[in-house]
This record gives C-alpha cells, sequence and structure tokens, in this order.
C-alpha cells in the first residue's frame, strides 16, 4: 500500500470517527418513584454528553424539582450492584459497554437488565432510593408490561398528542415540535385524523411482534397508540363489512420507509386473514415488491 492509498484510508477511518462521535444516541433513563407514572424518559445524547447534562434534560423533559440534587446510576436488575456515575462520566460511551441485547432492550438471560437510573441526593451526600431497588423496578417493569397490553393507558409524560387534529394551538411549529416530542420518546406513529404520519427511525424497535398484531386486532381507530397494524386492520375490517375494495395510500421521500412500511401492512393483513395459520401467501406477495417498485 502507498502512503497515498494510506492517505486516502487514513482521512475516510477519520471521517468515520467523526461522524460516530457526532451521532445521537437515544438513551432511556428511569426516573422510579422520583417521578410517578413515568415508565422511562428517553432522551438524545451524543458520545460525548456528560451525565450531568443528561440529568438536566430529564429534569427539564419531566419537570423535576430542581432544588433537589440528582445522580445518575448505572445498575443491572436483579445484580444488586448500583454504579454512581461522577458528573463528568459519558453515559453513552458506558452503555456501548453493555452487551448486544442490552442496547436493543432485550431481557437477557439470567435475569440481568442493564439500566440507567435517577437516583435523588440526599443533603450529607447520601443516595435516596425510595424503598428497595428490586421492588421499585419489579413494580416499573410490571407497569409497562401492563402498558404494553392495553391495560394501562400509555404514559404522557410530554404532554404530545396522538392525533395532532387534537392540539390545542395548530401551526406548523406545533406541529413539528408534537412530531419531535413523540419521536424522542420512540413514538414514529402519529394520527392526523385517519392519515397516519411515520418518522422512519433508522433503527429497529420491537412493536411488531405477534403481541401487537394480537392487539390491534379489530379495534377501533385511536384507541391505542398509533400504529400501522390499527391502519392495516380499519382497512381489513371495513372490506369485510361493507364488502367492497379498499385502497391504502402510501407516499414519502425516497429512503422514509416506504418499502417497510408496505411489508408492515401486508403482515397484518395475511395474519388477520389466516388467523395464525402458515401460509405462503405473504411471502409470495413481499416476493412481488421489488418487481412492482
Amino acid at each position: 500500500m502507498s502512503a497515498r492509498d494510506g492517505g486516502v484510508g487514513g482521512m475516510g477511518t477519520l471521517g468515520r470517527r467523526q461522524r460516530f462521535e457526532n451521532s445521537e444516541f437515544t438513551v432511556r433513563i428511569y426516573p422510579g418513584t422520583l417521578a410517578e407514572g413515568t415508565i422511562y424518559c428517553p432522551i438524545s445524547a451524543r458520545k460525548t454528553t456528560t451525565a450531568a447534562e443528561a440529568i438536566e434534560r430529564v429534569i427539564e423533559r419531566l419537570q423535576l424539582d430542581r432544588t433537589k440534587c440528582y445522580v445518575l446510576a448505572e445498575v443491572k436488575e436483579f445484580g444488586g450492584e448500583e454504579w454512581i456515575l461522577n458528573p463528568n462520566d459519558c453515559p453513552v460511551q458506558r452503555m456501548m459497554l453493555w452487551p448486544r441485547v442490552a442496547l436493543e432492550h432485550r431481557p437477557l438471560s439470567g435475569g440481568e437488565d442493564y439500566r440507567f437510573l435517577l437516583r435523588q441526593k440526599n443533603l450529607d451526600g447520601s443516595i435516596h432510593y425510595g424503598g428497595s431497588l428490586q421492588m421499585w423496578l419489579q413494580i416499573t417493569e410490571e407497569r409497562r408490561r401492563m402498558v404494553e397490553r392495553g391495560l394501562l393507558p400509555q404514559p404522557d409524560s410530554q404532554g404530545d398528542q396522538a392525533d395532532l387534529c387534537c392540539l390545542p394551538e395548530l401551526n406548523e411549529r406545533s406541529l413539528l415540535d408534537n412530531l419531535r416530542s413523540r419521536f424522542q420518546q420512540e413514538k414514529i406513529y402519529t394520527y392526523v385524523g385517519s392519515i397516519l404520519i411515520v418518522i422512519n427511525p433508522f433503527k429497529f424497535l420491537p412493536i411488531y411482534n405477534p403481541k401487537f398484531v394480537k392487539m390491534y386486532d379489530n379495534h377501533t381507530l385511536g384507541h391505542l397508540e398509533p400504529h400501522i397494524y390499527a391502519v392495516a386492520d380499519v382497512a381489513y375490517h371495513a372490506m369485510l363489512r361493507r364488502q367492497r375494495n379498499q385502497c391504502i395510500v402510501i407516499s414519502g421521500e425516497s429512503g422514509s420507509g416506504k418499502t417497510q412500511s408496505t411489508n408492515f401492512l401486508i403482515h397484518h393483513l395475511t395474519a388477520l386473514s389466516q388467523k395464525g395459520f402458515a401460509s405462503g401467501v405473504e411471502q409470495i406477495i413481499l416476493g412481488a415488491g421489488p418487481v412492482l417498485e
């Protein structure tokens, strides 16, 4: 390899490194008893974002008492260990050391679950836990599962609207602020009446499994969090009820996720029509996608 080749390669590596340094990551911070009704607070952070900056963003979003002192802790759910981060520590750098399944927010074998917790610091320097760590983590996890099953309402800590038609003040800024707030909470779907707005997260979100297929089966539009399965479900049951063909229009810029959204629609429609029975219809339709495009 020549020196010129090496130089070009070095510049490419440097460019990729700079892009990685400037990339934004979503960090979930669990406030526990400090914010009742809030399961976790997702914030955007870079690799260089400090724990102090992350705490400030959580305080602002959850509107916590600023007269109190807070610290960020890294824990394992059943590990019994809790590490208090220094103000200059970087949560994203610590998060990059977690196992891959932990970064995808999936439970690890053995009951381990890596998390960042928000703690209140007492005047004497001790940490106020507000009860047993394992107890409130278990309560938080049970609350999250009940919300996912539709047994509890979705947390509305940011006051955003799932339907833009319900905004008290309708203008371009309020629309964009509402969409931004939902996106930061990993809510990529938002209604405008019967229209569904989708923001491509460019990452996997665990909201397309059979549990969600069953949750949105034969439900009224707007009763649950916006989802592409809801649109597919309404169209499917309208077809059966009215005995007329239905059409779902998908539009967007290149790379916005139209093909993936089509796949999710087809998946839900075939699941509704087959009711869980194995069939090759879905694969045949999905296989025709590239030809149609």
